[in-house]
């Protein structure tokens, strides 16, 4: 994974894998590795001392409430636990230091997410948003791909619904019933009807960085990139001013592993899948 996502004494820096050892990163308003951030992990037995104040970072996490961990006191229970899901959104993944990176997808905030990347992380994200309540949407020009992962998300209720472009009708998000639009549309996918608004989040699938990319990029609050060409990646760099050690590294990424970026902060994420996504979506890929 690569190094932090903002500027710290002793950072580390990215290597050609995305994995060089590195403090994390600490979630706001869209993705959030765990214990990180500016006020540092609590301190036990520190007694009378104030408890630290998190600070909320654009583009990373809606903040959500702080609980104590679930214990499973039987083993056999495992075998009930099938999807990734955190109290804070969507686990889609793990950093360097193999804690899990949650996504916060349902927010009172519009929030436009763009994914220069495959289908299966698109699909994985999707499928682990239903875990957690919300409905999804999906806007394609090629809806036998979500087919089967549509029908099995939802536990038998349509959770999620297959739209052609620009034919996806008003979602009535609220509070009470968040949702997900996933646009997978190609490279230059043509103006929704519906956007991102209160309770209702939009993702973008960008199979590779077409003309429409650098505007789509600079409108979205959290970007997605994984392996990319050498040339998309100078584009990528320029509209996101990504350093240059993470842009050498987007073209030898493993198809597993996302950069997750806002314009301040970056994050790899390596996206493993459960069993049960596994036998539904096949491994990782990057192409289809």
């Amino acid at each position: 994974m690569s190094g932090p996502v903002m500027p710290a004494p002793g950072q580390g820096r990215s290597t050609a894998s995305g994995w060089q050892g590195s403090p994390g990163v600490s979630g706001g308003s869209g993705v959030r590795g765990r214990g990180y951030g500016p006020a540092g992990p609590a301190v036990p037995g520190a007694g009378a001392a104030p408890r630290p104040t998190r600070r909320a970072m654009p583009g990373f996490g809606l903040r959500g409430p702080r609980r104590d961990r679930h214990v499973l006191g039987d083993g056999g229970q495992l075998g009930s636990v099938a999807l990734p899901v955190g109290d804070d959104g969507v686990v889609i993944g793990v950093d360097a230091a193999h804690q899990p990176v949650t996504l916060g997808v349902n927010r009172p905030t519009p929030f436009d997410v763009v994914l220069v990347g495959g289908l299966w992380t698109a699909q994985v994200i999707a499928f682990r948003t239903v875990a957690t309540g919300a409905r999804v949407a999906v806007e394609t020009a090629r809806p036998h791909v979500w087919t089967a992962m549509a029908q099995a998300a939802g536990g038998g209720q349509q959770a999620v619904t297959i739209h052609e472009p620009g034919r996806v009708p008003p979602q009535g998000a609220s509070v009470a019933g968040p949702v997900l639009i996933v646009r997978d549309c190609g490279a230059q996918p043509p103006r929704g009807r519906v956007s991102s608004a209160p309770w209702q989040s939009v993702l973008t699938l960008l199979p590779y960085v077409g003309p429409n990319a650098p505007r789509l990029l600079r409108n979205a609050e959290l970007v997605g990139v994984q392996r990319v060409s050498p040339q998309e990646a100078e584009v990528i760099g320029r509209v996101l001013t990504v350093p240059g050690g993470d842009l050498a590294v987007l073209p030898t990424l493993d198809d597993s592993i996302t950069l997750w970026c806002t314009r301040r902060h970056r994050q790899f994420v390596m996206t493993e899948a459960t069993d049960a996504e596994s036998g539904l979506l096949g491994v990782a890929r990057r192409v289809d």
